[in-house]
């Protein structure tokens, strides 16, 4: 018989989101009259904006025409889109050629490993979004699980106590570096002097850094970078990775986009563009040309303002979260909030307390879904992520509930 994958058999039982699925479903069986509110997996809950939802509904009947009709397109991506990405977020900083259109950010991040290979050293800000290091020990590239995290893994706390900015000088030569900004689940937003940190470090040891700024139009603070390409010398250490699923409400519709510059190389001088588009046109068919299109609607001027206005509503959902867990109840509990109005994520330390056992007294008593901090990564022990995204009828009374808990 074939032999397993070794990957697998070294993760770590139960994915996060599925645990917290699990939990939240036979709570729901136990007790039928209890009204759940989820603030916990960060899925979109507002409609899509009506001049991009029309965009992919004209698109798609228009294919039941001998005109309008479109079989495979360009594995990379749509030429429009791919140059009005460039032109619209990146504007100059990175060309159409290096844009590369996909069906998300999280399929990207997986796809990414295949790149580099199973001999590939990881570093990791800890906590971080679960597929960094998922996606790691399935292509064999994290080693065991040592009971504190994965052997072939480097772990980058990222605490109230550092700013939530790792210290660089753990990381090891020659190594990939998964950095996200605003950081999920933390909420924190890199500077520009820590971004150049970052990206000196990594052009002096040899490292790639495969930035995720899937959340970076939450970002309202001009001071905050919004790109990694707005450093000097990212062009030749970084690919980054991005998505339509926050700002327009596509996590359920798909489509997302990597940029590598073409200054990246490999050890040997091979151009890591070179690599990546063969991994997009060998194991990748495309996005959906009808999603597509929705895509370049969004980066119309109409298409701009309406994800603007979605998001500005997920922000007063989060300050309205912080406020709640900011209140009297939990500072007699010692609960410190970090919230920067920057972020769709509220990041909560219960002191003295397991993760689960204050995600299960939240569900049981405030019948309030959360997602556990400790579920991120060993730094996240004791932290509770709380999801602005919701309907802002369902986060007015979540947080009326958990304004009436008592620790």
């Amino acid at each position: 018989m074939i032999k397993r994958n070794t990957g697998f058999a070294n993760l770590t039982a139960g994915y996060l989101f599925p645990e917290v699925a699990r939990r939240r479903r036979e709570f729901a069986e136990k007790n039928p009259q209890a009204k759940i509110i989820s603030l916990g997996i960060g899925n979109t809950t507002e409609p899509l904006p009506e001049f991009i939802a029309k965009a992919m509904a004209d698109y798609s009947m228009a294919l039941a025409t001998p005109e309008g009709y479109s079989g495979y397109g360009d594995e990379q991506g749509n030429s429009t889109l791919r140059a009005k990405i460039a032109e619209t977020w990146y504007k100059g900083m990175a060309s159409p050629e290096e844009v590369f259109i996909s069906d998300g950010a999280k399929c990207d991040i997986a796809r990414i490993q295949t790149l580099f290979g199973s001999k590939v050293k990881i570093a990791v800000q800890d906590p971080a979004y679960p597929v960094y290091v998922d996606g790691s020990v399935i292509v064999s590239a994290a080693g065991k699980n040592t009971g504190k995290g994965y052997k072939g893994v480097t772990y980058m706390p990222c605490t109230p106590e550092n700013d939530f900015f790792p210290d660089l000088s753990k990381i090891k030569k020659n190594s990939l570096i998964y950095f996200c900004s605003p950081n999920n689940p933390t909420g924190a937003c890199a500077t520009k002097e820590q971004l150049k940190a970052l990206v000196d470090f990594a052009n002096s040891n040899g490292c790639i850094i495969i930035y995720d700024a899937a959340y970076r139009e939450f970002i309202r603070d001009p001071k905050l970078p919004k790109t990694i390409f707005e450093i000097e010398g990212s062009r030749t250490c970084s690919i980054e990775i991005n998505s339509f699923s926050k700002p327009a409400g596509f996590t359920g519709v798909r489509l997302g986009w990597s940029i590598v510059p073409m200054e990246l190389k490999f050890a040997d001088g091979t151009s890591v563009n070179r690599d990546w588009n063969r991994v997009m046109t060998t194991l990748f068919n495309g996005a959906s040309n009808v999603v597509q299109a929705g895509g370049i609607a969004c980066l119309e001027p109409e298409g701009l303002k309406a994800m603007k206005e979605v998001i500005d509503y997920y922000l007063v959902n989060g300050a309205k979260i912080s406020e709640t867990l900011r209140g009297e109840n939990f500072k007699k509990a010692g609960v410190e909030v970090y919230y920067t109005g920057n972020s769709p994520y509220v990041w909560a330390k219960f002191p003295g307390l397991k993760s689960w056992d204050v995600f299960d007294k939240i569900l049981k008593e405030a019948n309030v879904v959360t997602t556990p901090g400790s579920g991120f990564g060993p730094a996240g022990e004791s932290f509770l992520r709380f999801s602005s995204f919701g309907h802002q009828k369902d986060v007015n009374e979540a947080c009326e509930r958990l304004s009436k808990l008592s620790f």
